[in-house]
């Protein structure tokens, strides 16, 4: 008899979100879900982890196939206290982060504590996919998302010449779901974000700051993508890889150093 598949699940948006309570709908088609996701929203944390104050791990949910555990940390505390504690011996087959309220693509993935997350389970050697849905509403419309992320879990888990450090950065465009032309395999698009910051006086005569910007497409008219494919009606998938080294420059450093 095949052993059941685990799926192990996190976000940023905290346990509470309804992203979150999609993805679970999603991966319980697949195997057993065992969630660990902050108890506060940790968006744009990135690959940060808590040093200096103390975690806590509490069990919000348990049902048939179904366990979720919340944790007063970042997405990546929550990654490392799944596979270094609570699942130590456990085989996990996937590791799925979010669905994440607004996008991830381009310059975005550094940023993003789903991507965090994602990254993070990979260095696991747990395949991993991030689930982002360019809508920030706390109430945003997941059908296009469920169809699609079920679709690229699906083949993900159907393909067994994958590597296990397989880590997959997947934004699905705001677009009825009928509307969406299919996927794109892309890349990461050249760009940067250029931050505004509102400055306002508190009640107390203190002044304090707004974050806000928006961000620059460095190469608009590129179409393999990632940010064209949103625009253009697709879902994007981008392959996500850590190693940062600037291969075109070493020879040129070798020379001068």
């Amino acid at each position: 008899m095949e052993k059941e598949r685990v799926i192990f699940l996190t976000n940023d948006d905290s346990y509470r979100s309804k992203g979150f309570a999609t993805a679970i709908e999603i991966a319980r088609q697949f195997g057993k879900v065992i969630a660990v996701a902050p108890d506060s929203p940790q968006s744009g944390m990135s690959q940060a982890i808590t040093i200096y104050n103390p975690l806590y791990l509490r069990k919000v949910r348990e049902e048939e196939g179904v366990t979720v555990y919340s944790l007063n940390g970042t997405p990546v505390d929550c990654v490392k206290i799944a596979f270094d504690h609570l699942l130590r011996d456990e085989k996990i087959d996937l590791a799925i982060s979010g669905i994440n309220h607004g996008s991830n693509a381009a310059i975005s993935v550094l940023y993003s504590g789903t991507m965090g997350a994602a990254i993070e389970s990979s260095f696991y050697n747990i395949p991993s996919v991030g689930l982002s849905l360019t809508d920030h509403d706390l109430d945003a419309d997941f059908e296009g998302a469920v169809k699609y992320g079920t679709q690229i879990i699906e083949a993900v888990l159907a393909d067994k010449e994958l590597p296990r450090t397989l880590c997959l950065n997947v934004n699905i465009p705001n677009i009825p779901c009928e509307e969406i032309k299919g996927i794109r395999v892309s890349r990461q698009t050249r760009g940067y974000w250029r931050e505004e910051f509102y400055q306002r006086t508190d009640p107390h005569g203190r002044d304090y700051f707004w974050l806000t910007g928006a961000f620059a497409n460095a190469e608009p008219q590129a179409e393999d993508t990632d940010e064209w494919a949103l625009s253009n009606g697709y879902v994007s998938v981008v392959p996500i890889q850590v190693d940062l080294t600037a291969y075109d420059q070493l020879a040129q450093l070798k020379k001068i150093l």
